[in-house]
């Protein structure tokens, strides 16, 4: 039986930074608003993070990765096409496939699973219930690594000093926690995004003349 200190032990290591998955790569559209001047500082970064956690691609991706966890082998297929089909952009598109390509032939290699080619959150979903990990704990620390990664690319591009990143990651701690939580328990039938904004970043990051993230 996996107890809660190898859980977190396990989780710590797929949802890191070192983790192979490219994260570092991708901004989630938010290289086009730092390149328009609407996200500037730690103020307006902490306003856009709220909003993706709570009602955006971060909570979408929890109800996605509870789904896969839940999921029986026959399900699964039809959980990740939702996945893909909700993808807002093609850059969205990218992201998901080729993070949770990456993660799943790590994991296959190292865990001995067969995850196959999958979204991330749908790989990340069905990794912890090959391994046993409870789902509330994975939603939980997959949110807060959703968030970490968004705030190093603006760390990078804003810029914002490490300490002003690190103190927006600190006070979305409860946000992260409660949203992770009901995501975690609401059904893919409800599965839905409202940051319209973040989807058209994405799409206007496409064309964008001079770009450093995929995404």
């Amino acid at each position: 039986m996996t107890t809660e200190a190898d859980a977190i032990l396990t989780l710590q290591q797929w949802l890191s930074p070192g983790f192979p998955v490219g994260a570092f790569a991708y901004s989630h559209g938010l290289e086009q608003v730092i390149d328009t001047g609407d996200l500037r500082d730690a103020e307006t970064l902490e306003l856009w993070l709220v909003d993706l956690v709570a009602y955006g691609g971060g909570r979408a991706d929890v109800v996605l990765l509870a789904a896969a966890y839940r999921a029986t082998p026959g399900s699964l297929p039809g959980i990740d096409a939702t996945a893909r089909a909700f993808a807002a952009s093609s850059e969205r598109l990218l992201e998901t496939v080729a993070q949770g390509r990456s993660f799943a032939a790590t994991v296959d290699a190292i865990w001995d699973t067969e995850l196959g080619a999958l979204t991330y959150p749908v790989a990340v979903g069905h990794a912890a219930a090959c391994r046993g990990l409870p789902l509330g704990l994975t939603a939980r620390m997959y949110l807060h690594a959703f968030a970490a990664n968004l705030i190093s690319a603006a760390v990078r591009l804003v810029p914002l000093g490490q300490t002003e990143g690190q103190a927006a990651l600190a006070r979305l701690g409860a946000l992260i926690r409660d949203t992770a939580a009901d995501a975690a328990a609401t059904n893919l039938d409800d599965l839905a995004s409202h940051c319209f904004a973040a989807d058209i970043a994405a799409m206007r990051h496409e064309t964008q003349h001079s770009r450093v993230f995929r995404t």
